[in-house]
This record gives structure tokens, C-alpha cells and sequence, in this order.
């Protein structure tokens, strides 16, 4: 019987599987991981809806078939009713007052609340003070922004 004699060189084996594995590793981190944390990022960041939309009182401003301001509210208990997404087109026009105010008003007819709260951003808190709204409790980050809670009694 001839037999052929195997010349294996287990350190070009090795070698061999570790290029390989480096080739993958690289390919990991320089394509995959970063396009992922990119992906996960725009999912967090770019949420069209969430749970609490469709139960929502959703308030705008139009003008001119455009929609220039737009709030948000919800139920967040027996009495109390929350605020957010409150958004303009143009800042320092009046808008944000308008939908607000406007939205105060339709929160008090359709959930008759002790108190409406919020999570204003912390540079907004003037804003939100000139409409009756208090600060409760420590500033937190959100989203990157500092924020704020902040409670308007309704005094019933």
C-alpha cells in the first residue's frame, strides 16, 4: 500500500485561522457595530408613535393649510393629565403659547384634571412658568436634553 505522506504545518494552520479571525473582527467592528448602534440610535430617536398616541388629545395651530404648532396630552392617572411633544414651526411668533393655552383649555373640558404635569426641557421653563406651570423636583437628562417636571394646579 502507498501511502502519502501528510506534511501538515499546524503553526500555517494556525496562522491561517487566526487571519481569519482577525478578518472577521475587523469586519465586526468597523462595519457591523457601528452601523448597528447607528440603526438603534434612529429607532430611539425617530419614533413616529408610540403607545400613548392613540389615546392622545393631540392640539395644533394651522395657518394657512399648514400646521404651525402642535402639543400633545394623556391621561397619566385619575386627575392628572400630561403634556408633551409641544412643538413649533417658528419660535418666538406666539405659537407655542397659542397651542398651548389652546390645549390647556380642551385638557380642562375633556378630562376635568386636578393637574396637568410635564417634562419641560430646562431652557423652556420660563415658558411654561408664564402659563401657570411650577417645577417640582430635580432636573434628569433625557434624550440628552436636561428636563425638568413641572405641574400646573387646576385646583379643583
Amino acid at each position: 500500500m502507498n501511502s502519502v505522506p501528510l506534511n501538515i504545518d499546524f503553526q500555517q494552520v494556525l496562522l491561517h485561522f487566526l487571519n481569519v479571525a482577525i478578518l472577521f473582527l475587523i469586519l465586526y467592528f468597523l462595519i457591523y457595530k457601528p452601523v448597528k448602534n447607528f440603526m438603534d440610535k434612529r429607532r430611539k430617536e425617530y419614533q413616529d408613535m408610540d403607545d400613548a398616541d392613540y389615546d392622545s388629545l393631540h392640539v395644533f395651530v394651522e395657518e394657512d393649510g399648514c400646521v404651525t404648532a402642535y402639543m400633545r396630552a394623556f391621561s397619566a392617572g385619575s386627575d392628572t393629565v400630561k403634556i408633551g411633544r409641544v412643538l413649533t414651526l417658528r419660535r418666538k411668533k406666539g405659537l407655542g403659547a397659542t397651542v398651548l393655552s389652546k390645549g390647556i383649555e380642551e385638557i380642562k373640558s375633556r378630562y376635568h384634571p386636578k393637574r396637568i404635569i410635564l417634562d419641560a426641557q430646562k431652557y423652556a421653563t420660563g415658558f411654561y412658568e408664564r402659563a401657570g406651570f411650577y417645577a417640582v423636583g430635580d432636573e434628569f437628562l433625557e434624550e440628552g436634553i436636561m428636563h425638568i417636571k413641572m405641574v400646573l394646579d387646576l385646583g379643583k
